[in-house]
């Protein structure tokens, strides 16, 4: 769980918190409410506490404290991965969940099917469409080439 919110916040102090979120929401919950997949479900919520903290940071931008990159692609792989982020958070929940379980887990498409309980056709729509969408909002990233 902490992996994923961090390769979704970018640091570890946001992913901490996610984990804090996900922890309180779960002893909230009977054991009724819990999927059959505990690990489906502690990832899911994670996936969806990530996004919940990339909206408020949007919404109530700060700076953050950090060095400076030494070299410019260091600067450009930190912008990419924050505009990316934002791009996530701007999705609807399940785009931005089948999204992140398939290029930021690495869950393949039968699996991530089998997880939310949905078919394998809707998954591949879903991750053609998401991927067509944030191909257009990066597009200053990827030299245009969408």
């Amino acid at each position: 769980m902490f992996r994923t919110a961090y390769r979704l916040t970018g640091n570890a102090a946001d992913a901490e918190d996610v984990l804090q979120t996900v922890f309180l929401r779960l002893l909230r919950r009977t054991q009724a409410d819990v999927m059959d997949n505990e690990e489906s479900y502690l990832r899911r919520a994670a996936i969806n506490a990530s996004l919940d903290v990339i909206r408020a940071r949007q919404s109530n931008p700060t700076l953050e404290l950090v060095d400076v990159p030494s070299n410019r692609c260091d600067a450009e792989a930190t912008d990419l991965r924050q505009a990316l982020a934002r791009a996530i958070s701007t999705l609807p929940q399940r785009s931005a969940e089948i999204f992140t379980l398939r290029f930021i887990e690495g869950l393949s498409n039968p699996e991530i099917a089998r997880m939310l309980g949905i078919s394998q056709v809707l998954v591949a729509v879903t991750v053609f469409r998401t991927r067509q969408q944030l191909r257009k909002e990066l597009g200053k990233f990827l030299g245009d080439r969408s």
